[in-house]
């Protein structure tokens, strides 16, 4: 979805040729497969994070173009909200002091973003939800202003045929409608990149899939939305519902939502791919010139660029991906489970723990997706989005046969931290990275602290202070991004204001 796409309808003609184009690039694909074209692994990782715009009261700012042009740079773009802004980091290799180097980039690089926003009374802020959006800042207005946004944003209303119901319960209930996907927008999310053969590719998905309630249990930073106290990790739930294409009736007969976590382990890169094409109809039947099995005929290799197009419109929180880079085609696993924030530290602790444990998890003798049955891992998803650091989760037995059920800060402690540091000592991180990040996870649980729980303690303490309930998210939020610049991870950050809860945030 970063390509350049030109507005413009779609006719009956497009979806079909559209339709033939996908299935050659799934055979250009097998093709691919079955020779053995794909790069190596090199070890390298890449870091997305998406990011909010808000001012010095804590309230969203709809001007990320003017921030965009003043900060200059190609490792800054447009998210799908005007009060949004993308920050990407050159790929690294995944070893050595390679999480402190992430760090060191990502704060000179925040750094400068802020104060290039602060010139126009903005600020940076990473949260899963920002507390103070209310739903006149998600309308269409305030989409951003480029053509692959409003063209998706047109096809898919125009698939739902009509309004999106956001019907979310969790501590209190939300209810709305909205006429856009912009309510998409509110969620910012950290999406985590590693090559892998294709021989590789399933065992790594599997395990992604199996720890992304793990993932979210530790690192949830989304507890509000719309003013509504709902999950301690709303933006699945809330994702879902505002890129529905599904009108009831659709959605009574069983049919699969755009969002979704998927239903089965995988044994190949392949049925991801075919899975895709196979369930979710064209949302941008744009063609490309190429012909992926002529490219392949004359000893090429082909972009696969309808392929890669469809599947950017597929939301899977584990998300295949092909590419090509000087000329050799590669695969990797998206991992789009996290959100953003709270600080750098934090971020690279939920990276650090990710990327140690997927490959503890993949290179098991008894691997966790042979144990454990893959509607339990898609309940501790939901369970782990509802409940935060309080979730309880379903898990094989250590040792023995069966399933049971455990509270996630102990599965994290007992059994899946030694994993993770054993997966960052087989990548070649340095012990020194490795202690210091995954000791952030670890003390998280011994203090049953995220970015959520300290978002809805802190606001409860704003409403015992006094406060209404508009006035209280927004000195939370002053109080987040105050704590946030200061960069010392969530678990250590007092719960309260150190003066008045309704004074402004300065710098």
């Amino acid at each position: 979805m970063g390509e350049k796409i030109a507005a413009g309808g779609f006719d009956l003609s497009d979806r079909q040729r559209y339709r033939r184009k996908l299935q050659e690039c799934l055979t250009g694909l097998e093709r691919l497969l079955a020779d053995k074209r794909f790069d190596r692994p090199r070890n390298l990782v890449g870091l997305e994070i998406e990011l909010n715009l808000a001012g010095a009261d804590g309230m969203p700012r709809m001007m990320n173009a003017e921030v965009l042009e003043r900060i200059a740079s190609r490792d800054f773009q447009t998210e799908l909200g005007m009060f949004n802004l993308e920050v990407n980091i050159a790929p690294h290799r995944l070893g050595g002091r390679v999480f402190d180097q992430l760090a060191e980039e990502l704060r000179t690089g925040l750094a400068y973003a802020h104060r290039k926003a602060q010139e126009v009374d903005a600020g940076i802020v990473m949260i899963g939800i920002l507390p103070t959006l209310s739903q006149d800042d998600l309308v269409s207005g305030n989409l951003s202003d480029v053509d692959r946004y409003r063209l998706l944003n047109d096809e898919i209303v125009a698939a739902r045929g009509e309004d999106f119901t956001l019907d979310i319960e969790g501590v209190e209930r939300l209810s709305c409608t909205a006429s856009s996907i912009v309510p998409e927008a509110a969620c910012t999310s950290v999406q985590l990149h590693l090559q892998v053969t294709p021989e590789r590719f399933a065992d790594v998905w599997n395990a992604a899939q199996a720890l992304a309630a793990v993932q979210i249990a530790v690192g949830a930073n989304a507890p509000f939305l719309f003013g509504r106290e709902l999950w301690r990790e709303s933006r699945p739930p809330l994702f879902t519902q505002a890129t529905d294409t599904r009108p009831p009736e659709l959605q009574a007969q069983g049919v699969r939502p755009r969002t979704w976590f998927g239903e089965r382990w995988i044994s190949s890169a392949y049925e991801l791919f075919e899975e895709n094409v196979r369930y979710f109809p064209a949302l941008l039947p744009i063609c490309d010139d190429e012909e992926p099995l002529r490219v392949l005929d004359e000893g090429g290799v082909p972009g696969l660029q309808e392929l890669a197009l469809h599947n950017g419109t597929v939301y899977r929180w584990n998300r295949p991906v092909y590419g090509v880079v000087d000329g050799v085609p590669h695969l990797r696993v998206e991992n789009r489970v996290l959100p953003a924030g709270p600080t750098v530290d934090d971020v690279l602790a939920n990276a650090a723990f990710y990327y140690g444990l997927v490959r503890a998890l993949a290179e098991e003798p008894r691997p966790v997706w042979k144990r454990l049955p893959f509607e339990d891992a898609a309940a501790n998803f939901d369970a782990a989005c509802r409940y935060g650091i309080d979730a309880e989760l379903r898990w094989p037995r250590p040792g023995r046969s069966g399933v049971t059920t455990v509270p996630a800060v102990k599965l994290v402690r007992d059994e899946l931290l030694p994993l993770a540091a054993a997966g960052l000592d087989a990548w070649g991180v340095e012990r020194t990275d490795r202690e210091r990040y995954l000791g952030i996870i670890e003390e998280r649980c011994k203090r049953r602290v995220n970015g959520a729980s300290w978002q809805v303690e802190t606001f409860h303490r704003a409403l015992e202070a006094g406060l209404g309930r508009e006035a209280a998210l927004a000195a939370t939020t002053r109080q987040y991004c105050r704590l946030m610049r200061q960069g010392k991870p969530v678990h250590t950050w007092p719960v309260g204001f150190p003066g008045r809860p309704d004074a402004q945030l300065e710098g």
